[in-house]
């Protein structure tokens, strides 16, 4: 393996870690700490999970194309956690909500260090994502 095929390899690994770490606290959030998600936190859980199992194709054997089809995902829950994030911040009116019967989907059911709050974790984590998703990319493309 040459340099530029290790750093495309290191960079879907931090990747799929970064999923498999979120994906892993969501589980633990839901099933250990009995929070149960909003409407909004099932759409990014149905970006992030995929994720996990996607991105490890394109390390065992190196297959960059692997950003095709996760990039997308990557981008919807991206989209998702903005919104839910913003609804939370008190920045889209409460008739924007999808979440009417259930869990509130602009009450933050963990907040750490006076902002860091499940929603804004979930903002980051497909930030960096996409980030190292797209760096793969643009070193593949011609």
């Amino acid at each position: 393996m040459n340099t530029a095929q290790h750093g495309t390899w290191n960079r879907l690994f931090l990747a799929w870690l970064v999923a498999a770490v979120s994906t892993l606290g969501a589980l633990f959030f839901s099933e250990v700490m009995r929070l149960p998600p909003c409407e909004l936190c099932w759409w990014q859980r149905i970006c992030m999970f995929p994720l996990m199992l996607l991105l490890p194709l394109g390390l065992f054997p190196l297959d960059p194309r692997v950003v095709r089809y996760t990039l997308p995902l990557a981008l919807a829950g991206w989209g998702f956690a903005l919104f839910h994030w913003l609804l939370v911040l008190g920045l889209v009116p409460a008739s924007a909500q999808p979440c009417r019967r259930g869990i509130p989907c602009g009450e933050v059911g963990i907040q750490w260090l006076g902002f860091l709050n499940l929603p804004l974790m979930s903002l980051l984590a497909f930030s960096l994502i996409i980030a190292l998703l797209a760096s793969t990319r643009q070193k593949v493309s011609p």
